[in-house]
């Protein structure tokens, strides 16, 4: 569905313990004859862009919060060379998406995967292409949509096909394979599908909270925040609730009062449920190598707050 050819030059910026970066900025390249240059830190956001122009790149991967630290800095000049930009791994935010148009003359194409299905399922290209939507999955992937009790739309994502992994080796059972039911993986994403077949992430079947009986993304909170203070990171988890079960609370590094908060996400259509009850103003909000951000480590903030 893309054109890679051995004209093209990769530049790889995304670490190669991350299924990303060793199967699309490593593997793929060494596999198709493609020149690629690795740079050691996708953090380094001055320096990059100006690697970039220098190794006169055609291609480059990169995540939403890698992404943006490049725009920032970088010459419009920075990327005359490159015709492909990917982005994966996380949401790719809409403002971040037309900054890279409006200063670069460059349309990102997002996709979406995971570790076990190696690791691409869907992908928006330059003809099959839908803004907010992580594009069409890809031929031969075989897919189910389960519904979700209390979602509306949508459903959890099962796929089946040639790329996916059989099982895992778990704690239980180190030597033993442990098969996916019908060689079926669960993604844990919930997804809604167009009638045109292009896929919209709603969010991890992990990232929806519970509140006095109602299902809440919390994804869906975070794509409103970046909406309103696109220049801060915002994170919203959740820690357990005696009188509804389950409370939300946000971590942003904008400071917000919270009649603000409320004011504006009630101004979306967001309900009184949906608005988190508690906000931590921090520095920096914790990422992961891959850039994704480290809710792990936000909820274990959380509770040692909460208790």
């Amino acid at each position: 569905v893309i054109d890679f050819n051995p004209t093209d030059r990769i530049f790889n910026v995304l670490p190669m313990f991350h299924s990303f970066g060793l199967t699309a900025g490593t593997l793929l390249p060494l596999f198709s004859g493609i020149y690629t240059f690795h740079y050691p830190s996708p953090l380094h956001y001055q320096i990059v862009p100006e690697m970039v122009y220098t190794t006169n790149a055609t291609i480059l991967f990169g995540t939403n919060s890698f992404l943006a630290g490049y725009a920032k800095y970088a010459d419009p000049y920075d990327f005359y060379s490159l015709r492909y930009v990917f982005a994966g791994a996380e949401k790719l935010y809409d403002s971040i998406r037309q900054q890279w148009l409006d200063k670069f003359g460059i349309r990102i194409l997002e996709g979406y995967g995971a570790t076990e299905t190696s690791p691409v399922l869907t992908m928006n290209t330059p003809m099959f292409n839908k803004k907010g939507t992580v594009g069409k999955l890809l031929p031969g992937i075989e897919y189910k949509i389960k519904k979700i009790k209390g979602i509306a739309e949508g459903g959890e994502l099962h796929v089946r096909g040639p790329n996916v992994f059989l099982g895992y080796y778990k704690a239980d059972q180190p030597k033993k394979m442990q098969f996916c039911e019908d060689h079926s993986y669960n993604t844990g994403d919930i997804i809604s599908m167009d009638e045109d077949g292009f896929v919209t992430i709603q969010g991890r079947s992990k990232r929806f909270a519970k509140v006095a009986g109602e299902m809440v993304s919390l994804t869906q909170i975070e794509s409103y925040l970046v909406q309103k203070w696109p220049a801060y990171k915002h994170a919203v988890v959740t820690t357990p609730d005696e009188s509804k079960g389950e409370k939300l609370i946000l971590f942003t590094e904008h400071k917000m009062q919270k009649r603000e908060l409320r004011t504006y996400l009630k101004s979306v259509g967001l309900t009184e449920i949906q608005c988190p009850k508690q906000i931590e103003v921090i520095h920096t909000i914790p990422l992961l190598g891959s850039g994704k951000v480290d809710y792990i480590a936000l909820e274990s903030q959380a509770k040692q707050s909460h208790t």
